[in-house]
C-alpha cells in the first residue's frame, strides 16, 4: 500500500499507517459512485467559472481532465490507487496529477460532505429509475400470464388450507397490486432523494457567492436542501431506498414461496422451466426451486441492509460524522440484491408452464362451494349464523363418507334444509362459485376483465413516469 495520501496533511506531523489506511477507506465500496461524482464536480466548477470564482481556463482544463478520467474509467484504463481513501480523493488526485493547479482548485467551496452526499443522491435516484424498470418487467409478466389463465379455476387458500376457488389469473393479479404498492414506495425515494446538498460545503455553508441553484438544474435536481446542516448528515433517502428494497423483497419472497409450493409434487399447479431449476447430485429424479428458494432466503440480507442503515444512523449528532461512511455498503447491497431477484422472478413467471387440469382437479375438493351453500340459505330467509351451522353439518358427513358437496343428491340437501331447492345443485358447481363473487375486485372473470384493464393502464401511466425521470 502506498503512502496515505490525506487532503489535511498541514495540520498534521505524521500520517496513518497501513491498517489505518485499510480500516478506514471506503474506496472499494465507493468506488461505483466515480459515474457521479465526475457529474457533480462537472457542474461545480461550470457554477464556479459562471460566478468569476474560478477562471474559464481552469473550468475548461478541469471539466476535460475530468471527462478523460470518466473515459478511462470506463475502458478499463484507470487503475485505483489503495492509498486514496475514498473514490472521491482518487478522481480529485488523478485529476490534479493531470492538469496540475487548475485541479486543486477545484474543491473550492465544497467539501467532501456535501459532495459525497450530493453522489450518494444521485446514485439513489438513477438506482430507483432502474429499480421501476425492473418493478414494471415483472408487472407486466403478471399481467401477460394473468391474460393467458383467465379462465383457469384454482383453489384459494387461507390458513394454507383450501378456502374459496378463483381463477388463476386474480391470483397473480393481486401480486401486481402489490408490486404497484412497491412502485409507489420507490418513486417516494426517489422524490426524498431529488434535492441538492451540495453547496453546504462542511456544515455551514460557504463564504463564497455561489449559485446551488444552478447547479441543481444541471444535475437534474429538483430543488436545493434548506438547511446545510441537515444536508450533510440527512440519509433518510438513502434509507427510504433501503426500505423500499427490503419491503419489494418481502413480497418477491412470498410469491417464490408460492412458487416453491406450487411446483412441488403434492401441488403440481406448474411447472419451472429447466432453466430456472436445478437437480440433486445423488437423487437423478430431482427438479429443485433453486433460484425461488435464493429469493426467499435473500429477502434477510435485504432487511438486515434496512436495519443496518437504521442502526447506523440512530444515535448520530450533526452534522457529518464517520460512521456514515457505513451508509454506501448496506444501501447498494440491497438495491443490487432486489435487482437480482426481480430479474428472478420474472424469469421464473415468465416460463412457467401452468397445469391448468391439475388446478382444477384440486379447486374441486375441499368443499369450497360451502360458503355458497350457507349464502344460498342466508338468501332464502335462514339466518347467516345458522345456515353455516347447517351448511357445517354436511361438510361433516361429506368428510365422514368420503364425499364431496358436488356428490350430494336434492334429497339429501333438502334432508338437512327444505329451503334448497333445484337451482342449488348448479349453484353449488365451481364454475358458479367462481362467477357469482363479481363484486368489484371480485375473482368473477368479468371483474379480473377490469382488472386487467386498469392493471394495464397503470402501467402505461407508471411508464411515462419512468420516462420523464430516467436522465
Amino acid at each position: 500500500m502506498s503512502e496515505a495520501k490525506t487532503p489535511w496533511s498541514g495540520r498534521f506531523e505524521r500520517t496513518p499507517g497501513e491498517f489505518q489506511q485499510r480500516f478506514g477507506a471506503s474506496l472499494g465500496v465507493d468506488a461505483r459512485l466515480y459515474a457521479e461524482d465526475i457529474a457533480g464536480s462537472i457542474a461545480h466548477a461550470r457554477m464556479l467559472g459562471a460566478r468569476h470564482i474560478l477562471s474559464a481556463e481552469d473550468v475548461e482544463s478541469i471539466e476535460t481532465g475530468l471527462r478523460e478520467i470518466l473515459a478511462d474509467i470506463e475502458a478499463g484504463r484507470f487503475a485505483l490507487d489503495l492509498g486514496d481513501e475514498d473514490i472521491h480523493m482518487a478522481i480529485e488526485g488523478e485529476l490534479t496529477r493531470r492538469i496540475g493547479d487548475a485541479g486543486k482548485r477545484l474543491h473550492t467551496a465544497r467539501s467532501r460532505n456535501d459532495q459525497v452526499a450530493t453522489d450518494l443522491r444521485m446514485y439513489a435516484k438513477r438506482k430507483a429509475c432502474e429499480v421501476l424498470g425492473a418493478i414494471d418487467e415483472l408487472r407486466a409478466t403478471l399481467v401477460r400470464r394473468a391474460e393467458e389463465n383467465l379462465e383457469v379455476v384454482m383453489p384459494g387458500y387461507t390458513h394454507l388450507q383450501k378456502a374459496q376457488p378463483v381463477v388463476f389469473a386474480h391470483h397473480l393479479l393481486a401480486y401486481f397490486w402489490m408490486l404497484t404498492r412497491d412502485v409507489e414506495r420507490v418513486r417516494h425515494a426517489y422524490a426524498a432523494a431529488d434535492a441538492l446538498p451540495l453547496g453546504s460545503a462542511a456544515l455551514a455553508g460557504t463564504t463564497f457567492d455561489i449559485d446551488r441553484r444552478a447547479v441543481a438544474r444541471e444535475l437534474g435536481f429538483q430543488s436545493v436542501v434548506p438547511n446545510s446542516l441537515d444536508a450533510v448528515s440527512d440519509r433518510d433517502f438513502a434509507l427510504d431506498l433501503a426500505f423500499a428494497c427490503a419491503l419489494g423483497m418481502v413480497h418477491l419472497s412470498r410469491m417464490a414461496e408460492e412458487i416453491v409450493l406450487w411446483s412441488s409434487e403434492e401441488f403440481g399447479f406448474v411447472t419451472l422451466d429447466d432453466e430456472w431449476s436445478t437437480g440433486s447430485s445423488i437423487m437423478p429424479q430431482k427438479k429443485n426451486p433453486d433460484f425461488a428458494e435464493l429469493v426467499r432466503g435473500k429477502t434477510g440480507r435485504a432487511v438486515g441492509d434496512l436495519v443496518a442503515l437504521l442502526v447506523m444512523l440512530k444515535g448520530l449528532p450533526l452534522a457529518y460524522d464517520k460512521d456514515m461512511q457505513e451508509d454506501k455498503e448496506p444501501l447498494f447491497d440491497g438495491v443490487d440484491t432486489y435487482l437480482d431477484c426481480l430479474q428472478a422472478v420474472d424469469g421464473m413467471v415468465a416460463t412457467m408452464r401452468v397445469n391448468a387440469s391439475r388446478m382444477r382437479a384440486d379447486a374441486e375438493g375441499g368443499f369450497m362451494a360451502a360458503t355458497d351453500l350457507a349464502d344460498y340459505l342466508a338468501a332464502h330467509g335462514v339466518a347467516f349464523r345458522e345456515a353455516h351451522e347447517l351448511v357445517g353439518a354436511l361438510v361433516l358427513m361429506c368428510e365422514r363418507e368420503g364425499r364431496t358437496l358436488q356428490d350430494l343428491s336434492l334429497d339429501e340437501l333438502r334432508a338437512v334444509s327444505p329451503v334448497f331447492g333445484d337451482d342449488v345443485l348448479r349453484i353449488r358447481e365451481i364454475e358458479s362459485v367462481v362467477g357469482r363473487r363479481s363484486s368489484e375486485g371480485g375473482t368473477a372473470p368479468g371483474r379480473v376483465r377490469e382488472q386487467l384493464e386498469l392493471a394495464a393502464e397503470r402501467l402505461a401511466e407508471d411508464e411515462r413516469w419512468r420516462s420523464k425521470h430516467v436522465a
